[in-house]
């Protein structure tokens, strides 16, 4: 009986890692459709995120069935709860990604992003997907020291962040308030993918370790 739970537990964590490369995707092609203006990609992107919802729903229902079923306790209950996080940060990673493409179709036949800032804008999305395909690895594998590693990528980021902010209060900015609410919604957006990125790693640590890192949300 122990023997099934844990491979359905094992199940569950490959179901997570599936829906994380769902992100990675959504996250890629919005990054591309907001940089070449396509609406069609950018709709891929927005019709996508259905299938990401209800790979959520199956997650959750697995986990509740496995609670009611078995009554796990200790490590078993531990990983059970943060499956149940882990998949709703995930879920709102593609959402993030949602608005991204939104953003990028509002703004057709033009875009979003103005030639001054397209080098952050573009780092910022190359950090933002590497960090969800880490995240992939990390959930398959349970790989703590993989989890904390990518706190790295997260304070690169944040740099990032704040340079896009610095452009966009210099006196220098000459897009019109606009193109400042894209950019200012568009770093919001990139950064909060790669703070949920962190927090599914630190939950994986939790899961492997019993201990909190520091930087797991609340």
């Amino acid at each position: 009986m122990r023997e099934a739970f844990h491979d359905q537990l094992d199940t569950m964590f490959g179901d997570l890692a599936d829906i994380c490369g769902s992100v990675e995707t959504a996250v890629r092609l919005a990054t591309e459709a907001l940089l070449t203006g396509d609406a069609s990609t950018a709709e891929k992107v927005i019709s996508a995120d259905v299938d990401i919802d209800r790979a959520r729903e199956r997650v959750e229902d697995s986990a509740f069935l496995l609670l009611s079923l078995q009554q796990p306790v200790a490590s078993d209950l531990r990983t059970v709860v943060a499956a149940l996080r882990m998949v709703s940060e995930l879920e709102r990673m593609g959402d993030l990604s949602v608005h991204v493409a939104k953003i990028a179709r509002l703004r057709v036949p033009n875009l979003a992003v103005p030639d001054d800032v397209r080098p952050t804008i573009e780092r910022m999305a190359e950090v933002a997907e590497e960090m969800v395909s880490r995240v992939s690895t990390i959930i398959r594998e349970r790989s703590v020291d993989e989890a904390l590693a990518l706190v790295r990528a997260d304070e690169e980021m944040d740099r990032l962040r704040r340079g896009s902010f610095t452009a966009l209060l210099s006196a220098d900015w000459s897009h019109g308030v606009e193109a400042a609410v894209d950019i200012a919604l568009l770093g919001r957006y990139y950064e909060r993918i790669a703070d949920h990125a962190v927090s599914v790693a630190n939950r994986v640590v939790f899961v492997v370790t019993g201990e909190n890192p520091t930087s797991v949300d609340a």
